[in-house]
């Protein structure tokens, strides 16, 4: 291990804040085309069902890149995984500008799933390294509320450059973004906390400790199976199966927020940029409570198992009845107040769900699980994005809505199948 004479305190926080950065970028870069549709639609001839299907080949590649990624970040470590990860998806998104066609806008469009679905298995590897136990659903809370704050600049960012500058040099602009982004990783990245030079001996000791838990737990973090082996636990598949059915919440309105605003309530450009941020405020809200309310509960005594189910519940209670009402919502203030609603629900949730991988595996088995359900949640959403221009002709989106409610319970039913939340043994 290194030594050096600097040290920095609190060294975990920089970490998960970087990542929580990049999570910003990924949103940013994620959400411009959505944003920009309506003048790009108008300019190049395209329609809802192209949007439809650019979205759907970059949510196939994005599948492929969760699973590939979780295998690359356990392969090259989380430090060189993010330099790969976000170089891609940079490159991509600034290669959107000479985009014509929807085939090209989809092939750009492929290459930048590819690469941001790293960012989630990098970031679950990052926060089971670099986090004790009681922390980790916190660390994630603060990495998933990069996604709600990416959601929250974008409109208004992407609306503003687009109005001085066009469509193509925005994708340009926001593509040097990730790029910079690369040079504070590399510099503070430099290693796992227990070799990091940087690190205090203080805190090294609170990280470490913290992962560990009773002697029999500890022998069963331990355990490293292979992906097959992986597979033959019902834990594994209860991750896959809650976020096959929890994720498309979420990107019923990443994909289809701006397009919504603009066939129900006539937003165009201009206005989706003014006001398609606030939902997300909800977003951000939601993922630091849920991160906060789960370690809350686990300092005071709670087990693992019930301070995660407890969070998840309570997250998925309020999203249910928030969906059946917003498919009635007559303006756009009491169903963009509603989806706020929403997108806090499912944040308080998701960061628990996201915990679950390290919550039951350790070692180079974490990356590969959050990979395998990140493809998983890809796979849903993709499903649900081919269905909603069928289920919103005409502009009605109440089908749309009722789908989302629909996946709310489903989703409750894989964590419990997936049994009691605590380290897996090997089978014997």
């Amino acid at each position: 291990m290194k030594t050096s004479p600097f040290k920095l305190n609190h060294l975990r926080w920089l970490v998960v804040s970087l990542v929580a950065i990049a999570t910003v970028i990924n949103y940013i870069d994620r959400s411009a085309l959505a944003i920009m549709w309506p003048g790009i639609a108008e300019d190049l001839g395209l329609d809802k069902s192209d949007y439809a299907n650019i979205i759907t080949v970059f949510m196939i590649s994005y599948a492929i890149g969760q699973s590939l990624f979780g295998k690359i970040f356990d392969a090259i470590g989380t430090r060189l995984g993010f330099l790969l990860s976000i170089v891609v998806w940079s490159v991509s998104i600034a290669l959107h500008a000479i985009a014509a066609t929807a085939m090209s806008f989809a092939i750009f469009r492929a290459i930048l799933g590819l690469g941001e679905a790293g960012n989630w298995p990098g970031a679950t590897k990052a926060n089971a390294e670099w986090f004790p136990i009681k922390e980790r659903a916190l660390a994630q809370g603060i990495f998933n509320s990069g996604a709600s704050l990416g959601s929250i600049i974008a409109p208004p960012l992407i609306a503003f450059l687009y109005a001085f500058l066009g469509w193509q040099a925005t994708f340009i602009v926001i593509g040097a973004l990730g790029i910079i982004w690369i040079i504070p990783w590399m510099i503070i990245y430099k290693s796992a906390p227990d070799a990091h030079p940087w690190i205090t001996d203080t805190e090294r000791q609170y990280i470490l400790t913290g992962q560990k838990c009773s002697t029999q737990e500890q022998q069963a973090k331990e355990y490293v199976p292979s992906t097959g082996q992986l597979l033959r636990h019902r834990q594994a598949w209860g991750v896959i199966a809650a976020r096959f059915f929890i994720d498309p919440i979420w990107w019923l309105f990443v994909a289809w927020l701006p397009l919504y605003l603009n066939e129900k309530f006539g937003f165009d450009v201009k206005e989706i940029g003014a006001f398609a941020w606030l939902p997300y405020v909800g977003a951000a809200i939601g993922a630091l409570f849920g991160g906060w309310f789960s370690g809350h509960l686990l300092n005071r005594g709670w087990t693992v198992n019930k301070a995660r189910r407890s969070a998840i519940v309570l997250g998925c209670l309020v999203m249910l009845p928030s969906l059946l009402l917003t498919s009635q919502a007559a303006t756009p203030w009491l169903a963009m107040g509603l989806i706020a609603i929403i997108l806090f629900g499912f944040q308080t949730a998701i960061g628990n769900v996201q915990t679950l991988p390290s919550d039951y595996f350790s070692g180079k088995t974490v990356g590969t699980l959050a990979g395998i359900s990140g493809t998983s949640a890809v796979l849903s959403v993709i499903i649900t994005i081919q269905l909603v221009p069928m289920m919103t002709q005409g502009g009605d989106y109440t089908a749309f809505f009722i789908l989302g409610a629909a996946l709310v319970p489903l989703a409750l039913i894989s964590l419990w199948l997936g049994g009691k939340i605590e380290p897996v043994k090997p089978k014997s």
